[in-house]
């Protein structure tokens, strides 16, 4: 550069047409591989959403397979028995508080008996439309309307009998009134109550607390185990909690 010139940029300078040619190649081909790309994203995923959907459709089937098997078994039990009754005629007697647990404890009785594998035909007796009970009922179990239901607890329980109707005292009593073995008395119905004595134990316990007063849906659980297994002590381990303060025998050692 002479003096007194000033040094401009260099042109730029294409490169040369063999390497122009690789690069072109170059980027159709990172576009061919960003397209295989994109098409095996998308096929993964369509597999998956199909799986997934055959998945969900297999769990709808054994859903309305179980459904189908638990309606059978129900109407097995409402041909041939055996058959349990909550009484709900002494609901008035109830608090607020008892009626919702009362309610809550027919829907776990309801549930445990339509996963039974021999399930007792159920009734609900004196069950009033508009009562406290009926409206807590509805208010805590969805679906409650479409329910399977149709508008002798103090000598020890030997057996079930098929062709007997066995009823629970639908009431929540916290003051332990006895309300339901006076109301059977009165109207002379054989009453028997659970073998927990002759089966069970008095735990040791802090408390000292003890107690054969069960939920009703404790009472189902019982009746239920016992009428699969025939064995009391597998009946009642079912359905009476430790905090009862009665264990089997051998678990109390």
């Amino acid at each position: 550069v002479g003096a007194g010139s000033v040094a401009g940029p260099e042109p730029c300078r294409r490169p040369p047409a063999p390497q122009r040619n690789v690069l072109r190649k170059r980027r159709r081909w990172e576009r061919v591989l960003a397209a295989r790309r994109r098409r095996r994203r998308q096929e993964r995923e369509r597999s998956r959403a199909r799986r997934a959907g055959g998945r969900g459709e297999a769990r709808r089937a054994a859903r309305r397979h179980s459904k189908a098997l638990a309606e059978e078994r129900l109407l097995e039990a409402r041909a041939s028995g055996p058959r349990l009754c909550v009484d709900l005629g002494m609901a008035d007697s109830m608090t607020l508080k008892e009626t919702s647990r009362l309610a809550s404890q027919i829907r776990r009785l309801y549930g445990a008996n339509r996963q039974a594998e021999k399930p007792f035909w159920l009734y609900l007796t004196e069950f009033v439309v508009g009562s406290l009970i009926y409206e807590e009922c509805f208010r805590m179990n969805d679906g409650f309307s479409n329910y399977l239901r149709v508008l002798i607890l103090f000598l020890v329980l030997e057996d079930i009998d098929p062709k007997k109707v066995y009823i629970l005292g639908g009431l929540v009593d916290e003051s332990i009134h006895k309300l339901t073995l006076r109301r059977a008395q009165e109207q002379s119905l054989q009453t028997a109550r659970l073998p927990i004595r002759e089966y069970m134990v008095k735990a040791v316990n802090t408390k000292n607390y003890h107690s054969e007063t069960l939920a009703i849906n404790q009472v189902f659980d019982v009746l239920s185990t016992y009428y699969k297994t025939r064995s009391w002590p597998d009946a009642l381990k079912a359905g009476v909690s430790s905090g009862k303060g009665y264990v089997l025998p051998d678990a109390e050692k």
